[in-house]
């Protein structure tokens, strides 16, 4: 989660305290601000509510458990002392939920926003019209604290105050204050759907085989009775930024043999490529582009690194190559100068034609003149598709493409200087650029 350190245990989120909240609002969110408007409707003494609302933004409330039906935090006095506090949540019943999983299942956007970890605020409307509140009204909300306030005290309205940002930021919260963990609700509402897109599917009078449960429709199938399901959704929109992934680092320990860390790195560059297709699938030509090929374990590990993990997840991904991460590092910097062309070039060794390596030679020696005007160009080393300036630490590669790619010598080896041209006057002229970032 944004923000908050959330550890998913069954039917219990538990968040880390917040930062205070100084120079700012409590809620951004459609949710966030509808929870504190029905907070504000249903509390009976203001001035309450006012005093825990200084208490939330000046961070006096701890770590914040969510669970069905309640909602605990402890709240730090003035004076030190500390105090448990609980917000009950009136859960609603077997038939409202029976009715609000009818409501999901049945819009296709609802759906897509679950399983994309978001909650439209539509669905409040939708559920609204089908008889079931979303939001906590009259009597929904039952305070109790320790310090013996009736209704709302100052420590019960500063963690509902807390619990709007939390909100802000998974808004789903208000479903599992309401009764259903994610890990249930998200079950039923895919096999409602699934067994909508079967009834929908079947020719009209049939049953379907006895003893056998809908599992869906295959894609191409759906697509070819667009006449009979309902239209699909409008494309999304492309997000301005990728979105946050969960944090897994917080609240329970790990399995044996996971790596956290590792996996919110995956989590964040899966958002990124996610974005990235989306904007690829939604520009104009796309329909035109040719698919690229799928990459390599290799091209995706060095893809990875070059978003610059740590380096336990550096180790990790050479070794799953069964490279080494010195090997790893100058495949990144090969990527950062010329993405998979660069990364070619790196290792690929081929013969030009006889005449073709005669001309480059030329041109090399041209451009040295050109360029350096050091008197005679040095001799050249060439070895299939590299030329080597002998008494110097640069060595110039030809690419399948035609370009020119500029390398030099670090600790004994050759590494990637810089991006690639077809003209190697201009690659002589900047032989040795820094990497676009440090490569470590």
């Amino acid at each position: 989660m944004d923000g908050a350190n959330g550890a998913d245990e069954g039917r219990e989120r538990i968040f880390e305290a917040l930062p205070p909240a100084r120079g700012r609002g409590f809620a951004r969110t459609w949710w966030g601000q509808s929870w504190l408007r029905a907070l504000e409707d249903t509390a009976l003494d203001p001035e309450q509510l006012k005093q825990g609302r200084k208490y939330a933004r000046a961070g006096a409330v701890g770590a914040v458990s969510v669970r069905p039906g309640r909602v605990t935090a402890v709240v730090r006095d003035r004076d030190g002392i500390r105090r448990r506090c609980d917000v009950l949540v009136q859960r609603l019943d077997d038939a409202e939920w029976d009715r609000l999983l009818d409501v999901v299942a049945g819009e296709a956007g609802h759906v897509a926003a679950l399983l994309d970890r978001d909650l439209p605020p539509r669905l409040a409307e939708d559920a609204a019209a089908a008889g079931v509140a979303l939001l906590p009204g009259i009597g929904d909300l039952e305070p109790e604290c320790d310090c013996g306030v009736w209704d709302h005290c100052l420590h019960t309205a500063a963690v509902s105050y807390q619990l709007a940002r939390l909100l802000d930021r998974d808004p789903r919260l208000l479903l599992l204050m309401r009764g259903r963990d994610e890990r249930s609700l998200l079950e039923e509402v895919q096999r409602r759907s699934a067994l909508r897109a079967e009834r929908a599917a079947r020719p009209v009078g049939t049953a379907p085989p006895p003893g056998r449960e809908p599992a869906g429709v295959p894609a191409d199938e759906a697509y070819a009775l667009g006449t009979i399901l309902p239209p699909l959704p409008e494309a999304p929109p492309v997000p301005a930024e990728p979105g946050d992934p969960p944090s897994l680092t917080g609240g329970t320990p790990p399995a044996p043999g996971v790596d956290a860390g590792a996996l919110e790195f995956l989590a964040a560059r899966t958002a990124v490529a996610a974005r990235r297709l989306l904007a690829e699938a939604l520009a104009p030509d796309h329909a035109d582009t040719a698919v690229p090929a799928p990459l390599t374990r290799w091209q995706d590990a060095v893809r990875l690194a070059a978003a610059r993990p740590g380096a336990d997840v550096v180790a990790r991904l050479a070794a799953g190559c069964g490279r080494t991460p010195l090997e790893l590092r100058m495949a990144v910097r090969a990527w950062e100068f010329g993405g998979l062309a660069g990364l070619a070039v790196l290792t690929e060794e081929w013969d030009p034609l006889p005449a073709e390596r005669a001309r480059a030679g030329e041109r090399i020696a041209a451009a040295w003149a050109d360029v350096r005007g050091e008197g005679d160009p040095p001799r050249l080393r060439v070895t299939r598709n590299r030329w080597t300036p002998v008494g110097t630490d640069l060595q110039l590669r030809l690419g399948r493409d035609g370009r020119w790619w500029p390398y030099r010598r670090e600790g004994g080896r050759w590494w990637p200087a810089g991006p690639a041209d077809r003209d190697p006057a201009a690659v002589l002229a900047e032989p040795c650029q820094a990497s676009p970032s440090s490569t470590g």
